[in-house]
């Protein structure tokens, strides 16, 4: 089935996944530009494995998902939330320290409320892109 012919809310729904996770892809790449291996040094090394990672994980779901493949949202959820789980260990602290600096429009917030929108939608997402219309 083609885009044009899908509920607007699955196109809507695609096309915030598509941009958020090209947005994550963008800010994990620049971090490695910048800083090189070392990027995320501040984290145990399975999570800069992982961070690093998403440089490829993030685009991979955003094309799964650009061309209506079902697996996309299984995948989507998957990385969303090993990206949650890996922010959340690394910020727990600081989150602990001052649960305020938590409610920052940058950070943990943005990347916690797309990560709940990813893995609520995954599964009506997958069935909207398996059906036939």
């Amino acid at each position: 089935m083609r885009w044009g012919e899908r509920p607007v809310g699955v196109r809507w729904t695609a096309a915030a996944y598509v941009t958020g996770f090209l947005e994550g892809a963008g800010a994990h790449a620049y971090f490695l530009v910048k800083s090189g291996p070392h990027a995320y040094a501040y984290a145990p090394v399975l999570i800069q494995l992982l961070f690093h990672g998403l440089v490829l994980l993030d685009p991979l779901v955003a094309l799964l998902t650009a061309m209506g493949r079902p697996v996309g949202p299984p995948v989507a959820a998957a990385v969303m939330t090993a990206d949650l789980v890996a922010n959340w260990v690394v910020e727990w602290s600081a989150v602990r320290a001052d649960p305020l600096a938590f409610l920052r429009p940058a950070g943990l917030l943005p990347i916690s409320v797309f990560g709940v929108f990813v893995l609520a939608s995954a599964v009506p997402m997958r069935r909207a892109l398996m059906s036939d219309g």
